[in-house]
């Protein structure tokens, strides 16, 4: 079994023990602020699709809890909500049962059940850095979407979140409250001491976020490019987290950011 292939069975194991808990693990997701912005975000993005179909097909790889696919459904598109969790596509058809959704599961290293230019709306959220092989995922991502379409890509680092950026390290000091509740549940002292024999261990799964290894933008970019896609959208924003300070978080917006989305759109 190759490295790649246990870190896609770890993720797996991972999410189908949290898929019930995970809006509540994750504030930085799970908040009015977050989710208007995303709303809206994917509003934009589905006006640049030239299609003459009467509903839209939008393929939400690595759907989770159902995020994207909530959005995308009260945009009144027919929805392919992928996980590699069972755990995961199960609440996905518990929570919106009776619409226009179905779910497949893939295997975290292609798309290879999704026929090619099949999707008019190809997104991930906070999902690449999870994937083993990303750019791989990236080529899938492009054959699945059909001419006209785009691929949609948010939450995920810009190049500033790795450099030192004072403006933002000032934000982040005075916007996050103190978090009591850490300090009484064992599970984050045992990964802490898990942490001192590898620095790089994540709490969930495989998130490659670290300064050496993440996604790289400009790789995405040629392989887009590469595919007759050309970016009609980028905006870099200032992730909000729950545990921030909301009136701290306004007085930053525009100062800084942390996080980009763009948008691809296919030559039809």
């Amino acid at each position: 079994m190759t490295n790649k292939q246990i870190k896609i069975d770890k993720n797996i194991l991972i999410h189908n023990r949290i898929a019930n808990k995970y809006e509540k693990m994750h504030g930085e997701i799970y908040n009015e602020i977050e989710q208007f912005r995303l709303f809206d975000n994917l509003k934009l993005a589905k006006s640049f699709i030239e299609s003459d179909k009467y509903s839209n097909v939008a393929l939400d790889i690595g759907c989770g809890a159902g995020n994207l696919s909530k959005h995308l459904l009260e945009l009144g598109m027919s929805v392919i909500a992928s996980d590699v969790s069972d755990g995961f596509l199960d609440l996905v058809k518990y929570k919106f049962s009776g619409r226009s959704i179905h779910v497949v599961r893939i295997n975290g290293r292609d798309l290879s059940n999704i026929e090619s230019n099949s999707c008019d709306f190809v997104a991930v959220y906070s999902v690449l850095h999870h994937i083993p092989d990303y750019l791989h995922m990236i080529e899938e991502m492009a054959r699945v979407c059909a001419p006209g379409g785009i691929v949609y890509i948010d939450h995920e680092p810009t190049e500033n979140f790795w450099k030192e950026d004072r403006v933002y390290e000032d934000f982040v000091k005075k916007a996050s409250k103190i978090e009591w509740k850490k300090y009484i549940v064992f599970s984050n002292y045992v990964n802490r001491v898990k942490r001192m024999f590898n620095p790089k261990y994540a709490n969930e799964g495989d998130i490659h976020v670290w300064p050496d290894d993440h996604i790289e933008w400009s790789v995405i970019d040629k392989i887009l490019t590469k595919n007759n896609f050309k970016c009609v959208y980028s905006v870099d924003y200032l992730l909000f987290k729950s545990k921030y300070i909301n009136s701290v978080y306004q007085e930053y917006l525009g100062k800084c950011s942390d996080m980009r989305s763009r948008v691809y759109k296919k030559s039809v």
